[in-house]
């Protein structure tokens, strides 16, 4: 339909995260023997969108920080085109988690 479909925004969004998490706390390195560390889940996800983005733009994600609690914390994003038109706004909830008991717990120190 010459538009990026809905659903790829979510990759985007992904995509901004697991950078910023890889240069904040070196997130998807190898991990370290014997250290359980909790993983991230994705809780909730919204996004508005504003205009289309097409095949081939080139698009800036932009990630802040909206808020923190004690297992969870929040994300804004500006999806904007190189003109600087915003395309898409959304907003994440991240959980932090442990696998292996099978439930949330609280955002580790070190990454808060």
């Amino acid at each position: 339909m010459g538009h990026v479909n809905n659903a790829v925004y979510l990759t985007y969004l992904e995509q901004a995260r697991f950078s910023q998490w890889g240069a904040l706390w070196g997130f998807g390195e190898q991990p370290v023997p014997g250290n359980r560390k909790p993983g991230v889940i994705l809780a909730r996800v919204e996004i508005d969108y504003r205009k289309p983005a097409r095949y081939g733009d080139r698009l800036e994600i932009r990630i802040a920080l909206a808020g923190i609690g004690r297992s969870s914390f929040t994300y804004e994003y500006e999806v904007a085109g190189t003109d600087g038109a915003v395309v898409a706004v959304a907003r994440s909830v991240q959980v932090m988690y442990d696998y292996g008991l099978g439930h949330p717990v609280p955002v580790p120190d070190d990454i808060r």
